[in-house]
């Protein structure tokens, strides 16, 4: 495939943006960009984009899309496994259907990957996955997975067990038992290492589930995606971090504004959001749609996210022209849907932007993306 006559913004930090340019996609990949003057001659199928806007496909680092199935209650609702509250071990991709018709709006809406996973029932919940929106089969879908750990802090893992009454019931309680998980899976990974260098005298463990899937949080491999609203629980996960030496990302991050400049030292990525909803418990007090903006302008790597279905993914483009309209730059708010998230979430050698031998996944658009009258022209994923 090969689309001329088009303005580019490939979201590459070296290629910037290309006013009138080519894209040549071979087997699913990008295989060179450029300037109309240097587009080769294919004997494939052209798309001439007439001088329409191309951006990557974009990306949203946070949703459950899949996990709470459109137009359904408890058959479909697959986000929280709230009977224990430390579970490590599930993976989203075991409860993702991708039949949902969310997906295919998605895709339609130029959202061609997204990052989905357990609720925030748990202190630990789970595995998240980073997935494609096209596709019939989880399987092939899948970017990466795990893409990173699920745990919660605040006001949802309180409510939930303090309706069970069994811990946690404050905030303290959900940090400890963290801790405790994570010290468990430390000992766990401690003790394999020992096998592994001396089988002959070092005993192996037996086989843990929770702490084998706590090992990729301990290796650095994955980050933990921490929920946290207020500014309190926010430092917590912060501080759980530092203390374990652990990536982390994190997710909504409401009252962020309110610390930018404490956020902007710790240089953790922030995924915010959701903005298109109402305050409907209190640590969503001090939420604002200018938060995004002025994280941005403390020198925070930014993304924007939908909480799919706090707020439907279809619309996550509308979230990212909400949040320019209430003072985020338009270069950040576009970012903040496409490189930004794939970087926060270790997929950018992948998706996010259009660079030779990334994944052809693209929008080209009839208008401006941030505009209400915006649309796609065309989806390529």
């Amino acid at each position: 495939m090969l689309i001329i006559n088009a303005e580019i913004m490939t979201m590459s930090d070296r290629l910037g943006v290309i006013k009138n340019g080519y894209i040549e996609i071979k087997d699913k990949k990008i295989a060179s960009i450029g300037n109309m003057a240097d587009a080769p001659e294919a004997d494939v199928e052209v798309i001439d984009a007439g001088g329409r806007l191309v951006t990557p496909g974009l990306v949203d680092a946070h949703s459950h899309i899949g996990m709470w199935e459109d137009g359904l209650t408890f058959e479909g609702d697959d986000g929280n496994e709230d009977t224990e509250p430390i579970t490590p071990h599930l993976r989203a991709i075991d409860g993702i259907n991708p039949l949902d018709a969310a997906f295919s709006e998605a895709l339609n809406a130029g959202i061609t990957t997204v990052v989905t996973g357990p609720g925030s029932a748990n202190p630990i919940g789970g595995q998240a996955a980073a997935l494609k929106t096209s596709g019939r089969r989880v399987d092939d879908m899948i970017i990466k997975a795990p893409v990173g750990m699920k745990i919660a802090l605040g006001e949802n893992p309180k409510t939930t067990y303090n309706d069970k009454s069994r811990s946690p019931v404050t905030r303290m309680a959900t940090a400890s038992l963290i801790r405790e998980a994570l010290r468990e899976a430390l000992d766990y990974k401690t003790a394999l290492e020992k096998h592994e260098a001396d089988p002959e005298n070092e005993d192996k463990p037996d086989y843990d589930i929770k702490s084998e899937a706590l090992l990729p949080v301990l290796r650095r491999e994955i980050p933990l995606h921490a929920h946290a609203h207020r500014a309190d629980d926010i430092f917590t996960a912060i501080r759980i971090a530092r203390e374990f030496d652990l990536d982390l990302i994190l997710v909504h991050c409401t009252e962020g504004h309110l610390i930018a400049d404490e956020l902007a030292r710790e240089g953790f990525p922030v995924l915010s959001g959701p903005i298109l909803t109402d305050r409907s418990k209190p640590e969503l007090k001090n939420q604002t749609e200018a938060s995004a903006g002025i994280m941005e302008r403390a020198g925070i790597d930014v993304s924007i996210i939908t909480d799919h279905p706090e707020t439907p993914e279809k619309f996550l483009p509308l979230c990212a022209a909400v949040a320019a309209k209430y003072g985020m730059s338009r270069d950040g708010a576009l970012r903040a849907v496409t490189i930004n998230p794939a970087r926060a979430c270790g997929i950018d050698g992948r998706v996010g932007s259009l660079e030779p031998g990334k994944d052809g996944d693209l929008v080209i658009w009839n208008g401006d993306p941030l505009s209400i009258e915006g649309s796609p022209y065309k989806v390529i994923c």
